[in-house]
């Protein structure tokens, strides 16, 4: 999909041509498109492609009469549950009179500038459109990450109760997340540095602090994927420590069981020996089995008491 956007009287417009001073904006483009907008603004076609590989890490290069800028941004993934993202790549392509994004999917990245919902937007300041940009990549990627943490402490009210398979594989999808977003967010972080230090890309003072503002926002991300990783694998280990610690307790329950099972069963395993019938006690009472089944009672009543004061029943 391709549409042409331009800001007028600080109104977003749409336009059928390329016109100077104009927004691109290429979602999932066909091959078709891909050849149009190269064709007509000079540029290489792979360059435009970049941005559809998923493999494609973050990057700036200085390309004869354009540069083309590509940064990861997160993007949910479909079909699987709340806070399970993955991070694909967007490209930003400056020439001298236009400014082309490319990215494979739709992307809340960009939503707000296709509904001039951004303060101080302009498609004619290129290099500010690119901070604001990244800006609000910086943003999302926070947001995401707080719904991530709400999620994982949403599993942990839950180590309470009945531990389930879902929740350990939604935890592990959760810390997988967080492996993708580190990676993508310290690539960001390169391509901020870089675009610190190019001369080539003409900036003004509002421009330079808006840049501040990014990195810095880019960073407190950084800290936050940390901070998160850490305490999902803290979550995960108190899961491993809770199954052992039940299944521990389990262990203990049935061994104990088993050693009162045990005494019924030895008692009557010696009265049914086959054996002189005058040796045995109780043998000449006519209430012999009543007998022996109190003191068979009576035996496991004081093992059970014995356990439980070892706190084993």
């Amino acid at each position: 999909m391709l549409k042409i956007y331009q800001t007028k009287d600080q109104q977003l417009t749409r336009e059928d041509n390329f016109v100077e001073g104009c927004w691109i904006c290429m979602t999932a483009p066909t091959q078709d498109e891909i050849r149009k907008v190269a064709t007509s603004l000079d540029i290489e076609p792979a360059d435009l492609q970049a941005a559809l590989d998923a493999e494609e890490s973050a990057r700036i290069s200085l390309e004869d009469g354009y540069t083309l800028i590509l940064v990861d941004i997160p993007s949910q993934e479909k079909g699987s549950g709340e806070g399970v993202y993955t991070t694909i790549p967007l490209g930003i392509l400056l020439t001298q009179q236009m400014i082309v994004t490319v990215c494979s999917v739709e992307t809340p990245v960009l939503a707000d500038f296709a509904a001039c919902r951004v303060r101080g937007f302009s498609t004619r300041k290129k290099m500010r459109f690119v901070y604001q940009i990244l800006y609000r990549a910086a943003s999302i990627y926070q947001l995401e990450l707080r719904l991530i943490d709400r999620r994982r402490q949403a599993i942990e009210m839950n180590l309470s109760g009945t531990l389930r398979d879902k929740d350990l594989m939604e935890l592990h999808r959760l810390e997988s997340t967080l492996v993708y977003f580190a990676t993508s967010l310290r690539a960001n972080n390169t391509v901020m540095d870089r675009l610190t230090r190019y001369k080539r890309l003409e900036q003004y003072p509002d421009d330079r602090e808006l840049l501040d503002d990014v990195i810095v926002e880019l960073r407190q991300a950084i800290e936050m994927t940390s901070i998160y990783r850490d305490d999902i694998k803290g979550t995960r280990e108190l899961f491993s420590a809770i199954l052992d610690n039940r299944l521990n307790n389990a262990m203990k329950y049935l061994t104990s069981v088993t050693l009162i099972m045990a005494v019924p069963t030895v008692i009557s395993g010696l009265y049914g020996m086959n054996v002189n019938a005058e040796s045995m006690p109780f043998v000449s009472s006519g209430s012999a089995f009543g007998i022996v089944c109190g003191i068979i009672l009576l035996v496991c009543a004081g093992a059970a008491w014995v356990l439980h004061k070892k706190h084993m029943l």
